[in-house]
């Protein structure tokens, strides 16, 4: 068949790749045949150029019990029998579209992820970013996700307990949607999505397939954004109560121990769920799609091969146990249909009816070409990265108004108006929901607890990626300490602009070296996660973000603490560096320093040595009932930590006297965003064996104060009644959206 450019930019491949196919072929491929390598040879589902630089990261750990690339997610031995599995995922270009759709189908499809692992979901957890709130199609987007992931996830009875969201210029166009589901299962009873066995039947069970979400993978996910192309058809529709119904009828059909594997169909639909399982089981594949239930007339054999119809699984089966099979599903009243049977011969075939629209070799159709470029930082980042104390000037506002203005920032206030539309009880596991650092979720029938955090900081990683990288990795694991939990492992979603573009590359390969450098260091391996490139529009990249979920355990629930102060009459204590000591990477990123004075500079620094000791005092403190409360020292620096602890006590508010030293740049003090700090509250008699145990880690102390009335002062530079900056706070997110 003659292949056009314009067929080729349809399916996001370059005429080099379509020539690589020429060649592995020794044919031309047929429209069926050349739809399935877009699918399989397309940035989302081929990884063509972040494969080679994925290979930094380690899974090293005696808990983890999968292969990275290997099944759906990761998953972690947390003892008693049990694992975790969990992985994060982007939704970033379907939702920029449709952002109802997009958000919820992008909920939809992480869900499968954990299903197909054996696993019942548990909990969500979600990263968002948008452009500002002042411009109306970014209200549009925020609302519309927002609106998607509480429709989705609530109907399906999964509780969303914990996320973050980010507003930013480099946005704008370009929401990021990362979602993260985890899921439980016997340790013993993980699911495979390896067919190995030549002649089981191939179950395509669930919706039927429609012409939604054709190219979504390669027109969509694989490439930027072009005003004059319509793309709505890309996108997605969901069911969620079907999901719901098709989670139960999956768990079922799993107990019965009948099932040899099982996998989604996501991105690349049944092209991608069918060929990989045949692929990862070393064998091959032939189907007759005139089996496969439609819900649309008139489908072509392209489009049924391509359709990402949500709420679709694949099970495979041996013949003698179809009918049990087919039987269970019959109660749940899903539709359960034979579409084809594994072969030996390593291929896919294809067919409708009699007719074989399709034969391709697995090998080649699913091993994409993989891209090591070079990447160069560009002239405008290097520029960006120095930063001078002495060209940032004091606010004349002076840091009492400077801290209000921080507290209604929308990256900062309170997120209530958000996670409140999330049913965060369903599933009655949530111990600690949305608002502390890290969410807790007892695990029924043991004393553990597992706690799970979301973190990401584009504006760091656009300034320096590599330490940027480290520090993502860095805060997910302090939010966990927070939590008294230890971190098992890490889930990452890597969105990033074009990666041909040498500067995007650079970014991307510099985050990646030091998110593996952090996880070496704090000994939590990567275990599953996602990259999703291209996330650019008229030329403009998104800031680089990669977004990291975390996992820790607690062996003991009743140890679970917050990030507010607990009550009054504590002692307040800084872990980490003194407050008195800053310099110009304390600004660095900061939001102070865009938001006061817009500028996005400086060059951020982590020690992570000091990091891990940090997190391992607070930890050790937590196990020996010294520590009441610990909160991350993060966005907005000491004093919004501060104000945010104050703001959530236990009663509702507590008052905080701060009698720390503030030198003469009060804004690096109290706004600097230095790392590896984490502010802890405890009884006044537990001080010295905080102290104590601080100090045989070498880890430096602070006490900055004492808990206590109705007023949130700072040594004589603010002096706020805690009902007015909890007013500020809890209002800041719903003044800018509308």
């Amino acid at each position: 068949m003659a292949v056009t450019k314009e067929t080729l930019d349809e399916i996001a491949l370059s005429q080099a790749e379509y020539d690589l196919i020429l060649e592995r072929l020794g044919r031309e491929p047929n429209i069926v045949e050349l739809g399935m390598f877009g699918a399989l040879w397309s940035e989302h589902c081929g990884y063509k150029h972040s494969r080679p630089l994925l290979k930094a990261f380690s899974q090293q750990s005696t808990r983890v019990l999968s292969q990275t690339g290997a099944e759906n997610a990761g998953a972690v031995d947390i003892g008693d029998g049990l694992a975790v599995v969990f992985k994060v995922e982007s939704h970033n270009h379907p939702s920029a579209v449709e952002p109802l759709q997009g958000a919820a189908t992008g909920v939809g499809g992480i869900v499968r992820d954990i299903l197909a692992m054996g696993a019942r979901p548990i909990a969500l957890l979600n990263s968002l970013r948008f452009g500002p709130l002042d411009e109306p199609r970014n209200r549009h987007l925020f609302h519309g996700v927002v609106g998607g992931i509480s429709w989705y996830g609530n109907c399906l009875g999964i509780p969303d307990v914990a996320g973050e969201i980010c507003f930013d210029p480099s946005y704008s166009q370009n929401p990021l949607v990362n979602a993260m589901c985890v899921g439980l299962v016997r340790a013993d009873s993980i699911a495979t999505a390896a067919a190995r066995e030549v002649g089981d039947v191939m179950l395509l069970v669930g919706a039927g397939t429609g012409r939604d979400g054709i190219h979504g993978a390669s027109g969509l996910a694989s490439r930027t954004f072009e005003e004059e192309v319509e793309l709505r058809p890309t996108v997605q529709v969901g069911n969620p109560f079907l999901e719901k119904v098709l989670i139960e009828a999956c768990l079922a059909a799993l107990d019965t121990g009948l099932v040899h594997a099982i996998q989604d169909c996501g991105a690349a639909g049944l092209t991608s769920a069918a060929v990989e399982s045949a692929y990862r089981g070393g064998r091959g594949i032939r189907l007759d799609i005139s089996q496969v239930h439609q819900r649309e007339q008139g489908m072509s054999a392209y489009e049924v091969m391509l359709s990402e119809s949500q709420e679709r699984m694949l099970l495979v089966v041996a013949p003698e146990n179809v009918p049990a099979i087919k039987a269970v599903f019959d109660r749940w009243d899903v539709t359960c249909r034979e579409i084809g049977v594994i072969i030996d011969d390593p291929v896919a075939q294809v067919a409708v009816g009699p007719e074989l629209v399709a034969d391709l070799p697995i090998g080649p159709l699913s091993e994409a070409p993989q891209y090591r470029l070079s990447g160069k930082q560009s002239e405008a980042d290097i520029k960006r990265a120095q930063l001078d104390l002495d060209t940032v000037p004091l606010p004349q506002e002076g840091p009492q108004e400077t801290l209000l203005r921080l507290l209604a920032s929308p990256n900062i206030a309170n997120k209530q108006g958000v996670y409140r539309q999330y049913d965060h009880q369903v599933q009655t596991n949530t111990v600690i929901g949305p608002g502390s650092d890290a969410a807790v979720l007892r695990v029924k029938g043991t004393s553990k607890a597992i706690a799970l955090a979301i973190d990401g900081n584009g504006r760091l990683c656009q300034l320096d990626p590599y330490q940027g990288g480290q520090i993502v990795v860095a805060e997910v694991c302090r939010n966990l300490s927070c939590s008294g939990a230890v971190p098992l492992a890490l889930t990452d979603c890597l969105n990033f602009g074009n990666p041909e573009r040498p500067d995007v590359y650079f970014q991307l390969e510099q985050c990646i070296l030091g998110i593996a450098e952090a996880c070496r260091v704090l000994d939590v391996p990567v275990i599953s996660g996602n990259v999703s490139l291209y996330n650019e529009s008229r030329g403009q990249a998104i800031f680089p973000t990669p977004v990291v979920g975390g996992l820790g355990l607690l062996e003991d629930v009743s140890k679970a603490t917050r990030s507010a102060f607990a009550g009054e009459g504590m002692v307040v204590v800084l872990l980490g560096a003194d407050p008195g000591e800053v310099d110009a990477h304390d600004l660095a990123g900061s939001e102070y320093l865009q938001r006061i004075h817009e500028r996005v500079e400086g060059s951020p620094r982590i020690d992570i040595d000091l990091e891990k000791r940090v997190q391992l005092v607070c930890r050790q403190a937590i196990e020996q009932g010294q520590i009441a409360s610990a909160h991350d020292c993060s966005e907005g620096g000491l004093a919004v930590a501060l104000a945010e602890c104050s703001i959530q006590a236990s009663q509702g508010g507590v008052g905080f006297t701060g009698e720390f030293s503030v030198p003469d740049r009060w804004d690096a003090a109290l706004f600097g965003e230095r790392q590896s700090r984490i502010i802890v509250s405890l009884p006044e008699d537990q001080w010295d064996a905080l102290a104590g145990l601080a100090s045989s880690l070498a880890v430096p102390v602070t006490k900055l104060g004492y808990t206590g009335g109705d007023r949130f002062t700072l040594n004589g530079v603010v002096d706020l009644p805690v009902s007015q900056i909890s007013e500020v706070w809890n209002n800041g997110l719903e003044a800018a959206s509308g």
